[in-house]
Formats: C-alpha cells, sequence, structure tokens
C-alpha cells in the first residue's frame, strides 16, 4: 500500500505551491522559463547578502572588545557564526553557478505543439484546479470542511 503524502503544514504548503506551478506553467517552456527565472532570483540574492556580509564582516580583524569579558565571548561567538554563514553562503553559489551550467543544456530542448498540448493535458491531470467544483464537493466530502464560509 503506498505511503500517505505528510500532511504536515510546511508539506501541505509545498503540495499546494507544486500544483499551483504546474497549473499556471503547463508547458515545456514555461517550466524551463520558470525554472530559470527560480535560479537566477535565488543567485542574485544569495549574492548580494554575501556581498554585502563580506563587506561588512568579511576580512576585518574583529575590533578590540572595550565591553565585559562575557560580553566580548558573545561578540566571538556573533563574528564566528557571521564567518559561518559567509562560508555557507560562498558555497550555495558555488552550486547555483554549477546548476546554471546545466540548466543551460535544458534550454536546447524545443519541443513541437503537439508534445507541448501533451504538457497542458498531463498539467490539469497532475494539478487539477483548487476551486474546480467538482473538487470542492469532493473535499468537503471526503474532510468534511466547508469550501464556502457560514452564511450566518
Amino acid at each position: 500500500m503506498p505511503e500517505e503524502p505528510c500532511q504536515c503544514p510546511d508539506c501541505q504548503r509545498f503540495y499546494r505551491e507544486h500544483d499551483r506551478l504546474i497549473r499556471e506553467n503547463p508547458t515545456l517552456r514555461q517550466q524551463q522559463e520558470l525554472s530559470w527565472a527560480a535560479l537566477q532570483s535565488f543567485r542574485t540574492l544569495a549574492g548580494r547578502v554575501l556581498e554585502d556580509l563580506q563587506k561588512t564582516h568579511g576580512d576585518a580583524e574583529p575590533a578590540p572588545a572595550v565591553a565585559p569579558a562575557g560580553s566580548a565571548a558573545a561578540e566571538d561567538a556573533d563574528t564566528d557564526a557571521i564567518q559561518q554563514a559567509i562560508g555557507d553562503l560562498e558555497n550555495i553559489n558555488a552550486h547555483l553557478f554549477s546548476i546554471e551550467a546545466l540548466m543551460e543544456r535544458i534550454f536546447d530542448v524545443r519541443v513541437p505543439e503537439d508534445v507541448e498540448q501533451k504538457f497542458r493535458e498531463l498539467a490539469g491531470e497532475l494539478a487539477p484546479d483548487p476551486l474546480n467544483a467538482d473538487r470542492l464537493r469532493l473535499n468537503r466530502l471526503l474532510h468534511q470542511t466547508p469550501d464556502l464560509p457560514d452564511r450566518g
């Protein structure tokens, strides 16, 4: 018997987003563009945060502690955490560059319109419209949750 999908809030949010992305981008070309845009936005944001952290905390030596010794230990821990984050972001950016190189190969693929139509058909099966009347009725029957707010 197949395992039931996880019902935790994070997984449920993922399933909803997954289905939305399929519904709103039901062709190979749209999925290619969506993946590229997501990768580029991730690289842009992570790169900018890394750049900012490096400017602020990069190679600078920690300032001498003027505060009490207990406070200096906390500052050292904060500095270590920032340096660790900088290292992690450098690794993330390196991985994102590698993914970008691989994804460029995806853009070499073009398919005929009848194959794009097959993408659209299967997208409808994989991620049906959550506001479809049949899906709302089924949801109400199976989960006994109202699909409309109470009318008072």
